[in-house]
């Protein structure tokens, strides 16, 4: 499947942090058809599952994205029968009004529109309407909509994967694109022969304080782990962070392995990929914080893609900034032995 198409995929489910269930069975099927064995689910909701060398007693070698998404959650309903909602995962207030939303119920999906009070009737245009004096609008009166809608209803948005001239643009790429290279991942190993097996790790609730991650080495113990998630790109509201299409982002700094992270480097020097650098001196904000202290420790590295206007209604990416991920990660397994690589 090419990259684009295995992205659009894996984006048109909707898996809300803490209700991963969306997105889950997709993702089970797709390593199985890359030949991944031994796919389960953990009791927290994370997917893991195995893609063998064929050598006994293999190091481990993990590639961890995880599949949760930013949303809403209905919190109450106003006088007028509007839904009152709170956000899961951090969102930016500033992107909400306005915005055409789902809201999914046990009696079926509900449309509705995000309202605010207009600008005309604000005493201080400069400052940003506060989520608590926003609701969502699904055209029903307060009796009606008490018989159709729960308090703890979850609420997405209707985002759809767009191509843009060089791009594309779309809902939740933090993290699904990072899912997205671990699939691709395995097409390139197919064709390379390998000496340690692929644990791939598909996390649950990163958006919620990476707890999905802070149990995954007890589901899946290995001897080091790749991270994958996103970093921030440059556009012309932001001069900040990396140029969409520059290639992979590695991180370097205290939470980084410094002998896993010579692995990647000479990886991308050998097969000529393009990486850039990124210093990090402390936490990461990622998954990576919570896996290398996970158990008696894991060296641990983070791969991130170029992405502009995250955590918003939509965001934007270059594909080919995936795929150059999805080959470090396959040319940094060919290179990967575990044991003394690792040592200091």
């Amino acid at each position: 499947m090419e990259t684009k198409e295995l992205l659009k995929a894996l984006t048109d489910p909707v898996s809300i942090a803490g209700s991963e269930q969306g997105i889950s069975e997709v993702i089970k099927n797709l390593l199985a058809e890359q030949g991944c064995e031994n796919i389960f689910t953990d009791r927290l909701g994370n997917i893991i599952g195995t893609y063998r060398c064929g050598k006994e007693n293999a190091p481990r070698l993990m590639l961890e994205a995880h599949m949760d998404e930013i949303g809403l959650m209905v919190s109450g309903i106003s006088d007028e029968g509007s839904l009152l909602f709170v956000s899961v995962g951090g969102f930016d207030d500033k992107v909400l009004p306005g915005s055409e939303v789902t809201v999914h119920t046990q009696n079926g999906d509900l449309y509705g529109i995000i309202g605010a009070k207009p600008p005309h009737l604000t005493t201080d245009r400069s400052k940003a309407v506060k989520m608590e004096d926003m609701s969502v609008d699904i055209g029903f009166c307060k009796e009606e909509s008490e018989k159709r809608v729960k308090i703890g209803d979850l609420i997405s948005f209707n985002t759809c994967f767009t191509e843009l001239e060089s791009f594309v643009a779309g809902r939740c790429f933090d993290d699904r694109a990072g899912v997205c290279a671990i699939i691709k991942a395995l097409d390139y190993v197919k064709n390379l022969k390998i000496e340690c097996d692929i644990v791939c790790a598909i996390t649950v609730q990163e958006e919620l304080g990476m707890r999905g991650a802070k149990v995954i080495c007890t589901s899946a113990p290995c001897d080091a782990a790749i991270c994958i998630d996103a970093t921030f790109g440059t556009s012309a509201n932001s001069s900040e962070g990396f140029g969409l299409g520059s290639g992979v982002v590695v991180s370097v700094g205290p939470n980084l392995h410094p002998k896993l992270n010579k692995i990647i480097f000479d990886a991308a020097s050998e097969y000529k990929i393009d990486v850039t650098s990124d210093v990090e001196n402390g936490n990461t904000g990622t998954n990576a914080w919570a896996i290398q202290v996970a158990l008696l420790g894991v060296p641990v590295a983070l791969l991130s893609f170029p992405l502009r206007y995250m955590h918003s209604t939509y965001e934007v990416i270059d594909i080919s900034d995936i795929d150059s991920i999805a080959q470090l990660c396959a040319y940094t397994a060919l290179k990967f032995k575990g044991g003394e690589q690792l040592c200091y």
